[in-house]
């Protein structure tokens, strides 16, 4: 076969570009040849950025990030990268070139010809990985400190095989290290759906466990021929994920023998300290696997399935098309995405033209308001400014009730939304705040498993938390930076011009602001999930800082809204408020009481401390607590000692006082508070 060229570029600094291999959302990649003296020449995988990006400072360094780092990595089973350079503002990166296919490639072909993975085969394709995240998460820089390199993309399109059988890794373009932590905080959008850890998901810290995640999708989808996490919406695939949701393995039967489902259900936990605790001690548990069954795992026999299933051919020729040249797929940053800038914006498309009037006019009592557009007057209901007592007038029309206008009744429907009328129920619990009262009731709710609403009230401002059995499901506050458009303008995820366009279309999407924004193409689904996650942490942290007004708990409320699962752990949760909530000086002034009284730990506790999943050496301190030692004296012993500073002692000491994991005479009994 011929190999056809390309119009241009034809050339970047030393290289003839010879084709093109693939095209991304940043960059390309092409076949190039390197020419030297006597008739040598060298292949490789020319990576350039694309020309519309060189101006892109973003883009810029995250391309020069990848060749950094790249270039500290020498591995078998790691993609080289032998040069970087840049001719007329174009810059390059000389890769090696991996003639042969990838394991997105092998899955899809092994499935479409029913034809199953030979177990052998998976493992030495997982195994070749784990020794290279090994390598990788171990590096160091030239002066012997650790790199921390967490890949954050390890899905099968990056993961080469040359026709030998050799297995690689590539993209580090997306990977997070020390150095380059600027453009790589938690919370960024990094990734490709369905290749996510569940703490990538909803945008935590990630490390090395992260990557062994999704290294045990791969190995799951090897062994399954189906994507381990799938379904119809980004959502639900985003949730599925969230929840470490392995149905799919289970639904496999037989072709995930058991010995192997153990080892992939913990790579697969949940909660990353489940997890193995390094790629080197996955990758053991693998072995053990290979010499009980007396397993042949190497190249040869990688090399033999790929060449029958035609993913390459017999023939050799590194510069011919015999085989199928790979190279991964070059994805786009995917927390990139084009901002309507206020100078560009411009009316909705007809097809999301707002349905709701322009212009309202309120009367509030003896007061008028407006006239005002259709955000303002749902930001007004929202924050509970405006009521059932209200009337409205559309386009100076007659005022009306304002539970008869239709663009604003979901206010007067939904219990989470109503803000000037009582929870009707007599099974209500009532009491004031104080510094002890909100993690004591969400404790005491997640004990009982109560379902129902918590409403805090201190003058105007309010906040109603639903729980179902004992977990959050639904948060509202009538604090305006609090609402999720706010949170997405501070962000700088969208302008305020976008969150006022998606407003105008909420009757048409059931009153709910991000499926606005979705629809608007302003927000990507996973974008909406995490922004959703993020507002309802931040509701919940805030309930922490409350110091007055009072609580209520209407037993059975439900918020009659349709809520995403939020995976919020009240148990978790309590721990979080409270270091984020409580300033030392205060914990310490609410011990003050107690701190020459005996405490004690709890024989029968509630619930187990590891619920809490507390920093390491706040749980210690609940550990340390055996005997009846003072407050003070279990203080000063605990700190000599290191186990922690005297903050964390204190603050440790709290929240078992609280959450009844200990308990002291001086401590007062919270039943009625």
């Amino acid at each position: 076969m011929t190999i056809s060229t390309i119009p241009a570029p034809m050339g970047l600094g030393p290289y003839e570009l010879v084709r093109r291999l693939a095209t991304g959302g940043m960059a390309e990649v092409y076949l190039a040849r390197r020419a030297g003296p006597h008739g040598f020449q060298k292949l490789v995988a020319l990576k350039r950025i694309l020309p519309q990006f060189g101006r892109d400072p973003d883009f810029v360094a995250m391309f020069v990030d990848e060749a950094r780092v790249c270039a500290r990595l020498a591995h078998p089973n790691i993609v080289q990268v032998f040069d970087f350079g840049e001719q007329d503002g174009a810059l390059y990166m000389a890769m090696e070139y991996v003639d042969g296919t990838t394991a997105a490639r092998l899955v899809r072909a092994a499935a479409g010809q029913a034809e199953e993975i030979p177990l052998d085969v998976c493992l030495h394709i997982a195994l070749s990985l784990l020794r290279a995240l090994e390598y990788a998460h171990t590096a160091r820089d030239e002066g012997g400190k650790l790199l921390e390199l967490v890949h954050r993309d390890v899905s099968p399109g990056n993961v080469l095989i040359d026709r030998s059988g050799t297995v690689k890794l590539t993209d580090f373009g997306i990977a997070r290290a020390v150095e380059i932590e600027r453009r790589t905080d938690a919370g960024q959008l990094k990734g490709k759906l369905g290749y996510m850890s569940p703490e990538q998901v909803v945008g935590r810290e990630l490390d090395a466990r992260s990557d062994l995640f999704t290294l045990g999708i791969v190995l799951a989808e090897m062994l399954i021929l189906r994507p381990l996490f799938s379904g119809g919406k980004e959502l639900d695939v985003l949730l599925r994920i969230r929840d470490a949701d392995l149905g799919a393995i289970d639904r496999a039967g037989a072709r995930v023998p058991d010995d192997v489902r153990a080892v992939l259900f913990r790579a697969l936990a949940r909660d990353p300290a489940m997890r193995w605790p390094s790629a080197a001690a996955f990758a053991e548990a693998l072995e053990e696997i290979v010499r009980r069954r007396r397993l042949q795992v190497g190249p040869a026999r990688l090399a033999a399935f790929i060449e029958r299933l035609g993913l390459v051919s017999a023939a050799e020729g590194e510069d011919g098309e015999s085989g199928t040249p790979s190279t991964a797929p070059i994805e786009c940053d995917t927390n990139t995405r084009r901002v309507l800038r206020e100078e560009e914006a411009v009316a909705p498309a007809p097809s999301s033209k707002p349905v709701a009037p322009e212009i309202y006019r309120v009367k509030k009592g003896s007061e008028l308001l407006g006239p005002m557009a259709y955000p303002r007057l749902v930001e007004l209901f929202a924050t509970g400014q405006l009521g059932a007592s209200s009337e409205i007038s559309r386009e100076n029309g007659r005022f009306r009730p304002a539970n008869e206008v239709a663009e604003v009744s979901r206010f007067f429907t939904s219990p989470a939304l109503a803000w000037d009328t009582d929870f009707v129920t007599e099974a209500v619990e009532r009491g004031p705040i104080g510094a002890r009262s909100v993690p004591s009731r969400l404790f005491r709710l997640a004990v009982r498993r109560e379902t129902g609403a918590l409403a805090l009230r201190d003058g105007a401002r309010r906040k109603r938390i639903f729980f179902v059995e004992g977990t959050p499901e639904f948060v509202t506050s009538t604090d305006r930076s609090e609402l999720l458009g706010e949170l997405l303008v501070e962000r700088g995820q969208v302008l305020r011009i976008e969150v006022e366009m998606a407003l105008a279309m909420l009757p048409r999407t059931g009153g709910h602001l991000g499926d606005a924004l979705v629809g608007l193409g302003v927000l990507r689904p996973i974008e909406l999930f995490r922004a959703i996650h993020d507002q309802t942490r931040e509701r919940l942290a805030d309930a922490f800082r409350w110091r007055s007004g009072d609580v209520v708990f209407a037993r059975g409320v439900r918020s009659q809204q349709e809520t995403l699962p939020l995976g919020v752990d009240t148990y978790e949760l309590i721990g979080r408020g409270i270091r984020q909530g409580y300033p030392d000086a205060e914990i310490e002034g609410l011990l003050a009481p107690a701190m020459d009284h005996a405490v004690e730990r709890v024989s029968a506790p509630p619930v187990r401390l590891e619920m809490f999943r507390l920093p390491a050496p706040e749980a210690a301190v609940l550990e340390a607590v055996t005997g009846k030692a003072t407050v003070r004296e279990l203080e000063a012993q605990l700190v000599v000692r290191g186990v922690a500073d005297r903050a964390q002692v204190l603050r440790a000491i709290f929240l078992g006082l609280v959450c009844e994991l200990l308990r002291s005479p001086a401590w007062p009994a919270l039943a009625a508070t």
